[in-house]
């Protein structure tokens, strides 16, 4: 069986920066999973020990914290400055820039729109800006811009990792709906060439492993693309959850993974897809 790797996938310029932060602060903690990879955060804790603490009250039991890479909400950030401790700032530029941007539009009196999931930390990190929380809207589709006060002057945004497409379809039915609209586009660049890539592997294989983190909304969005062109493909967090019989038959596999996604668990699941495939 061939295996074929995506012409781009995993580690992101801001994971890579992120890791990097980390790995020069041994004996530290980051708050919340600096990436959403929970065996990249146990090898951090094993060689660097690099603790997690996931609230303000842990937090506070360190002197260095490091912020993850989908940022913290600001008054979070306030209280852990406010308190003395030493932060570095490991939140993802491209996510930074979200951040500048609602808190710079609400202060202009501008309603926030958010193209992304409510319950994710970037997107609550973002949110955390607006200066106007009341005239702040986190959606996920245009149909959930049916019936909100927008007011006439909006300025939306996106989550970094969100297909272009529905982006682009909330963009348009804000267009008809107020007298002035500012668009800025955060999705990343590292996302389009990724889902890009995904898409043009995925319509040439008969299966598609992708690897990443089950909370990693952007490996999520990869598997997504891949349901678009074939049925057989799975979202796998490492080798440990291949199975054999998904390799049954096939001929050409494409492996694809996440922005969280080092390379050093993408070569142990092609290692061991290459041993299925020997066995089978």
């Amino acid at each position: 069986m061939k295996i074929e790797l995506a012409e781009s996938y995993g580690f992101c310029y801001g994971v890579k920066r992120a890791i990097d932060i980390a790995q020069k602060h041994p004996n530290s903690a980051t708050f919340g999973p600096i990436i959403h990879n929970q065996d990249e955060i146990n090898r951090l804790k094993k060689d660097f020990n690099v603790d997690l603490v996931e609230n303000i009250d842990n937090a506070l039991n360190y002197d260095t914290l490091i912020i993850r890479t989908h940022g913290i909400e600001k008054e979070k950030l306030k209280t852990l400055k406010k308190e003395g401790k030493k932060v570095i700032n490991a939140t993802c530029p491209y996510v930074t820039t979200p951040q500048q941007i609602v808190e710079k539009m609400s202060k202009e009196d501008y309603t926030i729109v958010i193209f992304g999931d409510k319950n994710h930390p970037e997107i609550k990190g973002v949110a955390s800006y607006s200066v106007n929380p009341e005239r702040t809207h986190i959606i996920l589709s245009e149909k959930e811009l049916i019936g909100l006060p927008l007011g006439s002057k909006v300025a939306v945004v996106a989550q970094t990792t969100r297909k272009p497409q529905m982006y682009q379809n909330i963009v348009s039915s804000l267009v008809v709906r107020v007298a002035e609209l500012r668009v800025f586009n955060t999705i990343c660049n590292a996302t389009f060439e990724n889902q890009d890539a995904t898409a043009k592997l995925a319509q040439k294989v008969d299966v598609m492993i992708i690897i990443g983190g089950k909370n990693s909304s952007n490996t999520k969005q990869l598997h997504s693309i891949c349901k678009t062109y074939l049925n057989d493909c799975y979202h796998i967090e490492n080798e440990d959850e291949l199975q054999s019989s998904w390799f049954i038959n096939k001929k050409h596999c494409g492996v694809t993974a996440g922005a969280s996604t080092p390379d050093w668990i993408i070569q142990k699941v092609i290692a061991k897809i290459e041993k299925i495939s020997n066995s089978n």
